[in-house]
């Protein structure tokens, strides 16, 4: 049977396997037993502690506040024992009451001179609760906390993450921006802040762009590698949760504040940051606990890159042969690109959380986060377009043109990003009853205005090019840089803004049972989301009228460039001043301004509900998770049919532009199975059978349609010559069955080493075809569209090990390799991370290296385009004045990794950038 295929037999079945539960489920005493995991200082609280009921073979784990509960216990007397790695075990006698709570606080490490440095005050406190709870987890995760992004020199979510086994990012201007879990696209990942789903900002794509969340603002980061039937279904890769910090994760009142100044040496550039939390736990009436937590953080940098590209690769094209005056075919690039950015990168982001807590049963919460993101950019470009030339000499990886042509252009572009989230909800128990509940709303965008594309173009150029690794030699003659040979020949200005809003209800129940003297739990759930994208391109484009400028008016100094020649430079704030000045003098290129704008705007909404059911089951020492979760998915596009209709016979160009409508609806069952078997306090293994999805990208499956008409004459024959790139709203989801086992093994002291086997059969893989031929396209010679390309599947396997050692040097490896049976985009093969270092009270130092192997990201011109490996060293190195102040020192990319795109064969350019090696210094004040 497919589980991804449904059928009102088996809704029906899973409604009254529900029920029957229900029923069927025994009712147990009343007793209870409460308590909080903490030190001897009563300040830190320990979560992800494993706590057992010796006699009732009962367990639990603790929350990220240290706080535990067994409800429904019989009267009779019982030994608590409380396991947590880095410290040793503690037992503790208690006494259960029919209808009594007894209320426990247990101290680990009391008398253990040593536990106060190793996890309490020592750097390694982070490390510690992060193994604990990935260990006593119920299924396969890896976590991050927030004493450990402290430790690295780490600026976002995204490169926080990517130290973890399996993990890596996509960069955008050398910082983290994009997740990808064991290889596996970032866009078929699930991300959630306070476990909210977050719309991305991006036009187009689904997946987060996690540069716009501060680190600052994070008290945890987990990456589920296997799903439960409470969680959301589409993580293909896996699921990122995102948890802010709460009042309740420390005692008392805790304050931070961090002031940094941090140096490109690409731009010799200084730029400042600042960060701050405060937290605090008043005492009101009736019981009544308030946790307050609030926390900002603010980054502006200056930096820049500079880059070398090949605009469509390298193909087979035609020129004029020199010698001859004959077309001929030649095997080469007809362009290539210089580009030079700088940029400004701002971000801003917050939090206020709210938590009331009234006695032990009953929670309330309200959780906030906004983040705001900006890129300041200007980029200069050159344009060498050998395709516009006579070819003199030429060959596989070198030619000379003349009479060719250059473009000189600038990009002047402002760009925001903005995430806000605000989810409350709460936590009660009643009576044999647990119940979750929550309702979010979250709403992201991405802001565009007054972008601006200005192009200067020059004839009658010699230019030439020599293919080498990575970074082609160019040659020109002495007028390409002579800025008065280059006149304004287009201008276009953007106002673009991209929306992705959502609402989401959730409610979880869940009760214990026994079942032959085994402890279980049963658990069921409903969830809906509403969700609306919207993207609203305006574009202007001119082409003629444009007062006969030439590059010369606007000229300034050569920019910063080390790739090649550059040559002069064009003046921002001079060229933006001409053109709003001058702008109403243009002529509007109409037809391609409605193309643009039309062609790209679109809006959708998805509609998903959810349910599942799940039981967990505690045999011995097997732990069984295992259920049925149901989604539903309901959406709505709404675009354009642009049409541009070209008459070279009569002279003529018309745009047509009409509404386009379309749905689909489609629903999924998707079983699961994860167990966990804990052969001793230090080793565990585990197997997880899973089914998950991933939608379609917004911008795949949007309704949209432009379409190319040209008719023309030729010896009286007229001939019709139709071309097409089109949205697909009929796409199907991904789908995915995926098998894990792993085998992790935890030392006495704090530390792991773990194997782990995964598979996935990936069902309605997405790429882009030509489909001119599947009989809907009859006269187009060429329609471009995303399909469903059928199946893909890979195998891999996870290793890896983290040491602390009593001496204070500690160490971390991990490495992930897959084999995949295709080239999937995105797709690494091979991705590591190793970190060594050494601490103790008064130092803390860190060196870090990140590794992934080439990547395939699409085809152009019948080749593939690959992403280079890619290995990025980093340092850190923290002072500790006393308990509460220390100064660190940060390097980042201390080799000047470059980003590095190839065409078919590594010699052939692609894209290659570079960015340079940044520092930063700065200091921390915390509370004890």
């Amino acid at each position: 049977m497919n589980p991804f295929k449904s059928s009102p037999f088996i809704k029906s079945s899973l409604a009254l396997a529900c029920c029957g539960i229900l029923y069927t489920t025994p009712v147990l005493a009343d007793g209870a037993v409460k308590g909080r995991i903490t030190d001897s200082s009563q300040s830190v609280y320990f979560g992800g502690a494993k706590i057992t009921v010796k006699e009732l073979n009962l367990k639990t784990v603790s929350g990220r506040d240290g706080t535990f509960s067994f409800n429904n216990l019989p009267a009779g007397d019982y030994t608590l024992m409380v396991d947590y790695i880095g410290a040793s075990s503690v037992e503790k006698k208690i006494k259960i009451v029919d209808e009594n709570v007894f209320t426990q606080q247990i101290i680990i490490g009391e008398q253990e001179d040593a536990i106060d440095n190793i996890i309490v005050y020592g750097q390694s406190a982070g490390q510690a609760g992060a193994i604990n709870r990935q260990k006593n987890a119920s299924n396969l995760k890896s976590v991050v906390s927030a004493d450990s992004i402290g430790q690295l020199p780490d600026q976002n979510a995204a490169e926080a993450l990517q130290r973890l086994p399996g993990v890596f990012i996509a960069r955008d201007q050398g910082e983290g921006r994009f997740v990808g879990i064991r290889g596996i696209d970032p866009n078929l990942n699930n991300v959630t802040v306070n476990g909210l789903n977050v719309p991305s900002p991006e036009a187009g794509v689904r997946s987060v762009a996690m540069d716009v969340i501060p680190s600052e603002l994070i008290q945890s980061l987990e990456v589920s590698k296997t799903v439960t039937p409470d969680m959301d279904a589409s993580a293909i890769g896996g699921s990122i949760e995102v948890k802010s910090l709460s009042a309740f994760d420390k005692s008392g009142q805790s304050y931070s504040f961090t002031a940094q100044g941090s140096y490109n040496e690409l731009e010799s550039d200084t730029s400042p940051k600042l960060s701050a939390s405060f937290t605090d736990v008043y005492e009101l009436n009736n019981g009544l606990d308030l946790g307050v937590a609030t926390a900002i953080s603010w980054f502006k940098r200056d930096f820049g890159s500079r880059n070398v590209e090949t605009d469509g690769g390298w193909s087979e094209f035609k020129v004029e042969d020199d010698a001859t005056g004959e077309d001929i075919k030649i095997f080469g690039a007809e362009e290539i690109e210089q580009r030079q950015y700088q940029i400004t990168r701002e971000r801003l982001g917050a939090a206020l959380n709210f938590d009331l807590h009234s006695g032990v049963a009953n929670r309330y919460y309200l959780r906030t986060l906004y983040s705001d993101f900006s890129d300041d950019e200007y980029r200069q470009r050159k344009e060498f377009k050998f395709s516009d030339g006579q070819v003199n000499t030429h060959d596989n990886n070198s030619a000379s043109f003349s009479d060719a042509e250059m473009d000189r252009d600038t990009k002047d572009r402002y760009e925001e990003q903005s995430i806000l989230s605000l989810v409350a909800g709460g936590e009660h128990q009643l009576n044999n009853w647990f119940v979750e509940y929550s309702v979010g709303y979250s709403k992201s965008d991405e802001k565009e205005p007054d972008r601006l594309d200005v192009s200067f173009a020059g004839e009658g150029l010699d230019l030439g090019y020599i293919a080498q690794s990575e970074i082609p030699s160019l040659s020109q003659s002495s007028n390409a840089n002579d800025m008065s040979n280059f006149v304004l020949d287009k201008v276009e200005a953007n106002d673009n803004l991209s929306e992705d809003e959502a609402m989401t209800f959730k409610v979880d129940f869940s009760r214990d049972f026994v079942w032959n003297n085994n402890n279980g739990e049963f658990k069921f759930g409903a969830k809906y989301q509403s969700r609306e994208k919207r993207n609203d391109v305006n574009v202007w484009i001119y082409k003629d009228d444009l007062q006969g400028a030439l590059a010369s008016d606007f000229a300034a100094s050569a920019p910063d460039y080390d790739l090649g020649e550059f040559g002069p430079g064009l003046n921002r704030s001079a060229i933006r001043q001409f053109v709003n000045n001058n702008r109403g003098a243009f002529e509007l290129n109409e037809n391609d301004s409605q193309v643009e704008s039309d062609g790209a705007s679109y809006t959708s909404n998805e509609d998903i509900v959810a349910a599942y059911a799940m039981v967990t089951l505690d045999i011995d020492k097997l732990q069984i998770v295992a259920g049925l979760r149901y989604e539903g998915t309901q959406f709505d596009t709404e675009g354009n049919q642009v049409a541009l209709l070209t008459d070279d016979v009569n002279d003529t160009e018309v745009v047509t532009s009409t509404p386009w409508e379309a749905t689909k609806d489609y629903d999924h069952f998707l079983p699961s199975l994860n167990m966990r078997y804990e052969h001793s306090d230090k080793l565990v293994s585990r197997f997880a059978y899973t089914n998950t999805i991933a939608r379609p990208s917004f911008k795949d499956s949007a309704a949209f349609q432009l379409i190319e008409s040209e008719s023309s004459e030729d010896d009286g024959v007229i001939s019709v010559e139709r071309k097409a790139e089109v949205g697909n709203p009929d796409l199907d989801p991904y789908e995915s069955m995926n098998l894990d086992a792993s085998i992790e093994y935890y030392p006495g002291s704090i530390g792991v080493l773990s194997a782990g086997l995964f598979y996935k059969d990936i069902d309605n893989y997405i790429v882009q075809q030509e489909v001119q031929d599947n009989g809907q396209w009859n006269g187009y010679q060429e329609v471009v569209q995303m399909v469903n390309g059928g199946s893909a599947s890979l195998t891999g396997l996870e290793l890896n090990w983290s040491k602390t050692f009593d001496s204070g040097f500690l160490i971390s490896a991990n490495g992930t390799f897959i084999n995949a049976d295709d080239d999937l985009p995105n797709q690494a093969d091979k991705i590591g991370n190793f970190i060594v270092g050494y601490e103790n009270n008064v130092i803390s130092t860190r060196l870090s290296a990140s590794y992934k192997s080439e990547s395939f990201q699409f085809e152009d011109a019948d080749m593939n385009v690959y992403e280079d490996s890619h290995t990025q060293l980093d340092f850190s190195g923290k002072y500790f004045i006393n308990d509460s102040v220390n100064v660190y020192f940060n390097a980042k990319n201390l080799t000047d990794e470059p980003l590095y795109l190839y065409h078919g064969e590594r010699k052939y350019n692609y894209q290659y950038e570079s960015y340079g090696r940044t520092y930063e210094l700065g200091f921390t004040i915390n509370s004890l």
